[in-house]
């Protein structure tokens, strides 16, 4: 009886004799499989096919009719106010009317060094915010208030030396380093709060995957389809708890800082920019390019604010802070916001600052080091800008 050979039963045996042929001994050159232009390469442009190097390509072409070329400090002022004012647009706009508030407080304890209150708040209808206040022990009140913002990860308790057991730590991990703790060490308070789509604010669905997991995704693809962005919602965030600051007996609001690093950089040059009350911004992580960083490489999705580079560029956004403090930090290995950029970005902000004839107020440090806080020098700067001793 003769049997009858499958197409792949032909096509393997087909290899086999080959391989006879071949002769003992000799290994055949497999090349993986590429794409469907694999050999074809010599009759099409490849560069065509680069969606990457194309939208830089694009990116050359945008008007950014809003970038810094004034010439005069009345100038400068005339820019930031037609650029905070499209900024606003771009993120999509704040709410008409502030909803109250409703503060509770859930938990207070003492440290030996500090103490630490576990605070709630309503932002918007039906949104609320949880946050940390830490105060220093030792110091008369009031105190000058950082707001510590972090960046992606498990959220609040990554600032407030709690570690993934929900358990008291005195060791500061890698990456975000509990700055909060940091700032109340060196003689500020500290409210650290937690992020839309981070920690406590998340989807039943994404906290059942674990603590590490955001709902950056579903949150702020929400919120492009509403014409809003999370950057403004996480912005608007920080402006309640300024709110909140102001009847904090305890608390200076005429002194309010703001940082945070990464994702909490964004917020930091974004709040900063279009929050008034902010008297101090130290960006960790962050300050770039959008050329370099946002376009080029792969990002959450609560990084984009549509339509912004027909306006401007990130360092514009963050000449909007000017001529208030300025610290900027970032790590000469950080591979996704390159630091050649930083250090050009910086640069343009520079000549901000100058125009307003406050140079003195800025300030960049490079430390060798990744995608992480450090604080060195950005933890004494924002303290002697808030006038502590």
């Amino acid at each position: 009886m003769r049997t009858k050979l499958s197409r792949r039963q032909l096509a393997a045996a087909g290899l086999g004799l080959a391989a006879v042929q071949r002769g003992v001994g000799q290994v055949a050159k497999v090349t993986a499989y590429s794409t469907a232009l694999d050999g074809f390469e010599s009759k099409v442009n490849m560069a065509s096919f680069d969606p990457v190097a194309w939208t830089k390509e694009r990116y050359r072409q945008m008007p950014m009719k809003l970038t810094f070329n004034a010439k005069s400090k009345a100038e400068a002022q005339a820019w930031q106010k037609k650029l905070r004012a499209k900024l606003v647009e771009l993120v999509g706009g704040f709410p008409a009317q502030r909803v109250p508030l409703a503060p509770q407080t859930l938990e207070v304890r003492e440290f030996p060094k500090y103490r630490r209150e576990k605070f709630v708040i309503t932002t918007q209808e039906g949104m609320a915010l949880l946050g940390y206040l830490l105060t220093p022990g030792g110091k008369a009140a009031p105190h000058p208030a950082m707001i510590c913002v972090p960046g992606h990860g498990r959220g609040v308790d990554d600032l407030v030396a709690v570690d993934d057991k929900g358990n008291d730590r005195t060791t500061k991990p890698h990456y975000q380093y509990d700055y909060a703790v940091q700032v109340v060490e060196h003689g500020m308070a500290a409210v650290a709060i937690e992020p839309i789509a981070f920690g406590c604010r998340r989807d039943a669905r994404t906290k059942a995957r674990g603590l590490g997991n955001s709902a950056c995704q579903p949150t702020a693809g929400a919120a492009l389809l509403f014409g809003q962005t999370m950057v403004g919602w996480r912005v608007y965030d920080v402006m309640r708890v300024c709110d909140w600051i102001e009847t904090r007996k305890e608390l200076d609001a005429k002194r309010i800082g703001l940082m945070g690093i990464s994702g909490g950089g964004t917020i930091t040059t974004f709040g900063a920019a279009l929050e008034p009350r902010i008297h101090t911004a130290f960006i960790s992580g962050y300050l770039n390019t959008f050329l370099a960083s946002i376009v080029s490489l792969s990002h959450c999705i609560d990084n984009y604010v549509p339509g912004i580079l027909n306006w401007c560029e990130m360092y514009d956004v963050a000449g909007l802070i000017a001529p208030r403090a300025l610290f900027v930090e970032s790590g000469d290995r950080d591979n996704i916001f390159p630091i050649d950029a930083s250090r050009e970005s910086f640069a343009k902000v520079q000549k901000i600052y100058e125009a307003f004839g406050a140079a003195d107020k800025t300030s960049q440090e490079v430390f060798s080091g990744e995608h992480q806080f450090h604080g060195k020098q950005g933890l004494p700067f924002c303290a002697s800008s808030l006038g502590v001793a």
